[in-house]
């Protein structure tokens, strides 16, 4: 027999009774091999039988994490996604794209990354280039286009695009032969909801759909239903408290700091030093002779000894920076690390420097930035003294730091469960990956919050788990047998159209 639904109580941020997945699924989660907080692996998935709405013994759902720089596609009952490629798109206009290079469409069109989705689809006359391999072909004229604009959708072509992108280069399958799990921020807009499901049914002709909150999912992945869920993702951070197996709205914190916006303060504070951060397509190495090129050994003061400029004056600006942040995003994940205090000018100024080479060969020495930039997410008004940084200046004074943050969400739901969720802060996201953030999150609360809070700040070991957290909460969920009458069911959207999605996937 099915277990039976549990139906939450209500709190800050429930409006309605909602009927969501059963406590007793929660309780074999938590049974599995879950030993560390976030142990997981394909043998704890509880399979579903044959014969439910969506029987996945032949056929796997397919989990889809659309996360503001990164996509994330896989099978569900698996413990990492397949397709791992940047949630922005290429986009050259019209006359441009006639004038593309033919080889180089040929020599892409090798590798399955990097397959465009370019087969007499250039919708309202672009063309359009996903994948990481698409990506790292310049080409004149093209823009780098993000869909999501402040966490939601603002370009559902591009969405398309990627999704499509995902399912027929990447996973190679026909998406109506199976049912489809995405993930979503937890402020998603009913019309948002609506518009991905009517395309998912509509174009890609899925058999069921389900629509599941970011926050949860982290929860699910380590087997807890009420949480505090830290995300700091490339385009935000969010601090959402999750009770019982669903998300307490009105207690949704976020804050626009996110990885990217880290990047983007490294990368200025390095241009104000003088160094230059040539993408991978702006220089080549000299030829000694025929095939054989000179190592280089770069030296500041001396730029053009060893590299030789390509002059591309048809790059735009989108795509120089896009390229320039997968430099600079590599530096600050493995340089940077946030400091055990509070930064300032003063104590780090004499800090022992950390060597990076850049792929043109210069060699950076890094001292005080590699401190300074990540204590950003706990002070920001830092920003503001980072070269360059200036057009922030309005939007700082009104951003919190992440303890404020985490504070500020607890305090605003219900005083009886926020003793537990002190006790269950989980990080997320690929930024919350950097280097000391969860002890220094955990020491700062601790200071911070009232005397009864046992602070606890959980997080996984494996920084791959941390990125897709959100990813493998959906790998279970919909994997799980109760969980199979769940599912949105196409039938159900030909009859009561795409606003049942709210009742359906609450």
């Amino acid at each position: 027999n099915p277990v039976p639904y549990l139906s939450p109580p209500t709190s800050p941020g429930s409006h309605v009774r909602r009927r969501w997945v059963s406590l007793r699924t929660l309780e074999l989660l938590s049974r599995s091999s879950f030993s560390s907080p976030w142990g997981y692996s394909r043998s704890s998935l509880i399979f579903p039988p044959r014969g439910g709405v969506c029987s996945t013994d032949e056929v796997s759902a397919i989990v889809v994490d659309l996360g503001s720089h990164t996509c994330k596609a896989g099978y569900a009952g698996e413990d990492a996604p397949k397709a791992v490629f940047p949630s922005v798109v290429g986009a050259v206009d019209g006359i441009e794209a006639m004038d593309m290079d033919v080889d180089s469409t040929k020599t892409n069109s090798n590798s399955e990354d990097s397959k465009t989705n370019e087969s007499d689809k250039e919708k309202g006359k672009r063309k359009l280039y996903v994948g990481s391999q698409a990506l790292s072909y310049r080409r004149d004229h093209m823009e780098v286009l993000s869909p999501i604009k402040d966490g939601v959708v603002s370009d559902w072509d591009l969405v398309d695009n990627i999704w499509e992108h995902a399912f027929k280069s990447c996973l190679m399958i026909d998406p109506k032969e199976h049912p489809m799990l995405l993930a979503e921020p937890p402020l998603n807009t009913q019309q948002q909801r609506e518009k991905a499901a009517e395309l998912m049914f509509e174009k890609y002709k899925v058999p069921a759909l389900f629509m599941a909150k970011n926050p949860v999912l982290t929860s699910f992945a380590t087997g807890r239903a009420t949480s505090l869920v830290v995300d700091c993702g490339g385009g935000s951070t969010t601090i959402a408290p999750v009770h019982e197996g669903y998300v307490l709205q009105k207690a949704v914190v976020s804050s626009p700091l996110g990885g990217e916006f880290l990047t983007d303060c490294l990368l200025k504070s390095l241009e104000s030093k003088g160094i230059k951060i040539r993408p991978r397509y702006s220089f080549k190495r000299k030829e000694v002779r025929a095939g054989e090129f000179q190592v280089l050994n770069f030296i500041l003061g001396n730029e053009t000894a060893n590299v030789e400029d390509v002059h591309l004056p048809d790059t735009t600006e989108s795509y120089r920076l896009f390229c320039q942040r997968m430099i600079v995003g590599d530096i600050k994940d493995s340089i940077c690390r946030v400091p055990d205090t509070p930064y300032d000018d003063k104590s780090y100024s004499n800090i022992p420097t950390t060597s990076y080479e850049l792929p043109d060969g210069q060699t950076l020495e890094i001292g005080a930035d590699k401190f300074k930039v990540p204590d950003v997410m706990f002070n920001p008004s830092i920003v503001q003294t980072i070269p360059g940084m200036e057009k922030y200046a309005d939007m700082i004074p009104s951003v919190r730091g992440l303890p404020h943050m985490v504070m500020e969400s607890i305090n605003k739901c219900d005083v009886d469960i926020r003793r537990e969720l002190y006790s269950s802060i989980l990080l997320a996201g690929g930024t919350s990956s950097m280097q000391q953030l969860k002890e220094r999150l955990e020491k700062d609360l601790i200071e911070e919050s009232p005397h009864s809070a046992r602070v606890k700040v959980l997080a996984s070991g494996n920084t791959t788990e941390r990125r897709f957290s959100v990813w493998i909460g959906g790998s279970i969920l919909a994997s799980l047998g109760s969980f199979q009458q769940m599912w949105f069911s196409k039938s159900e959207y030909e009859e009561h159209g795409a606003s049942y999605i709210q009742r359906k996937c609450p």
